[in-house]
């Protein structure tokens, strides 16, 4: 029988693939209803949610105003609303904002206070400007496409902030004051000094006066873009909304205008979640396969890998081809290529098995809980072959967005192709050094 088609390897190959394909089909992509990503005119999942209050601006206008105040609130979520803080989230922002239209992901600039990162001017959810300085007047001019940001400490003498240019603008947009906040990010410690993420509702209040606006027509309105007014805290305490009253106008929001960290992430990495189990059970076999060809076992097992993570990913995760692609053919090659190790090391028997499983195995399953420390998790997977699995990774990371940005949420440390080199670097190591990896001569 050739050693490959050995029924314990048939049947590893055959565990190994159910370990991913079952989980991955079994468990919804995302917990309750799903709803439809906001994309942005490029493609990019991003998140466009806050109170507006605004009119329409021509081809050539201004906002000019002053903020007054900016206050926040923090609660925690219920039942124990009774526990609320004031301060503002460090992302949390308020000011104004040229946009394309009320529809979520639509272009726009916006010229902002923030909680804790002073002055900004951020334009279509990726672009992110500091502004020196605190001075309290703003004002955003149009000409044609062109958006430009100025402060100033007196209402009198201007300083340019920055500028941008949003292609395409339609000859009316919309212009005005607006707030957002983001959740607030707590880490609660678990296992061994991991730690599990907890958002809490926030929202932003920012008072401004002396608003004038050149080159509007029609009244102001005031609505949210998003969903708003929902939670028990807006219901119950403050509404989100805009108020005008004697020249000076308070906005209050919550959400947030920026890029969204994940392109079907969260998807991918709920529907990999056998991979681990996969990634012990063909080390295993690869490990007792010491005296099989290793080229033919580990083609077995990238096929096996292509076919079990292919089924999984087309069928849950709402990700672009190319984004699929390169998850479904990376970690097969992945697993292929720990396979390789695996099987060299078998050569050393028992310690070469218990080697194996502790080198390659074992890193991937504890960095994919919150059982380590973020910085144990993150070395651990720059050094051992599990830094090869950086390349399903599909969430990045902002500046200017707030995440828990660790292993056991899908953060790898290393891009993808440095992943990469890392195990191929193993693989190489124990390729090359036939003659110390062979087994040794009992028969003396």
């Amino acid at each position: 029988m050739i050693p490959l088609l050995r029924p314990g390897r048939l049947i590893a190959l055959a565990l190994a693939a159910a370990a991913i394909i079952v989980p991955g089909l079994s468990s919804p992509s995302c917990s309750g209803f799903c709803p439809d990503p906001i994309v942005a005119a490029d493609g990019t999942a991003v998140s466009d949610r806050f109170w507006f209050f605004h009119r329409e601006l021509g081809r050539e206008g201004a906002i000019t105003v002053r903020l007054a105040a900016m206050t926040g609130t923090i609660t925690y979520p219920p039942p124990r609303h009774d526990r609320i803080v004031s301060g503002l989230v460090p992302w949390a922002k308020t000011g104004i904002i040229v946009k394309d239209g009320l529809r979520q992901g639509s272009s726009y600039a916006a010229l902002m206070m923030t909680g804790r990162h002073g002055i900004r001017f951020q334009h279509d959810y990726l672009h992110d400007v500091a502004v020196p300085g605190t001075a309290r007047w703003l004002r955003l001019t149009r000409s044609g496409d062109v958006i430009t940001g100025y402060t100033s400490a007196d209402g009198a003498r201007w300083d340019r902030a920055a500028s941008a240019t949003l292609k395409g603008l339609p000859e009316t947009v919309r212009v005005g004051l607006f707030a957002a906040s983001p959740g607030d990010l707590t880490l609660r410690e678990t296992g061994l000094g991991g730690a599990v993420e907890e958002v809490r509702f926030t929202q932003a209040v920012g008072v401004f006066d002396h608003v004038t606006v050149e080159g509007s027509a029609g009244g102001w309105g005031s609505e949210s873009v998003g969903s708003m007014n929902e939670t028990d805290w807006e219901k119950h305490h403050n509404a989100s909304g805009a108020v005008s009253k004697d020249g000076t106008i308070k906005i209050s929001g919550t959400g947030d205008i920026g890029p969204f960290p994940e392109e079907g992430a969260r998807a991918i990495e709920s529907s990999l979640v056998g991979l681990p189990v996969a990634l012990l059970v063909l080390t295993v076999m690869g490990a007792r396969s010491a005296t099989a060809r290793v080229s033919a076992v580990g083609a077995a097992t990238f096929v096996t890998g292509l076919l079990a993570v292919g089924t999984v990913i087309l069928a849950q995760s709402p990700v672009s081809p190319l984004t699929a692609a390169r998850v479904i053919v990376g970690c097969a090659l992945a697993l292929a290529l720990c396979t390789v190790i695996a099987c060299r090391l078998g050569r050393f028997r028992r310690a070469g098995v218990l080697a194996a499983v502790c080198l390659i195995p074992l890193p991937a399953v504890l960095t994919a809980f919150p059982l380590l420390p973020d910085v144990v998790a993150d070395w651990l997977l720059r050094v051992t072959p599990a830094a090869g699995f950086a390349v399903k990774q599909t969430l990045v990371e902002y500046p200017q967005v707030t995440a828990h940005y660790a292993p056991s949420t899908g953060y790898h440390p290393l891009p993808g192709w440095a992943g990469m080199a890392v195990l191929g670097a193993y693989a190489l190591i124990v390729m090359l050094r036939r003659d110390e990896f062979s087994p040794p001569d009992r028969s003396a």
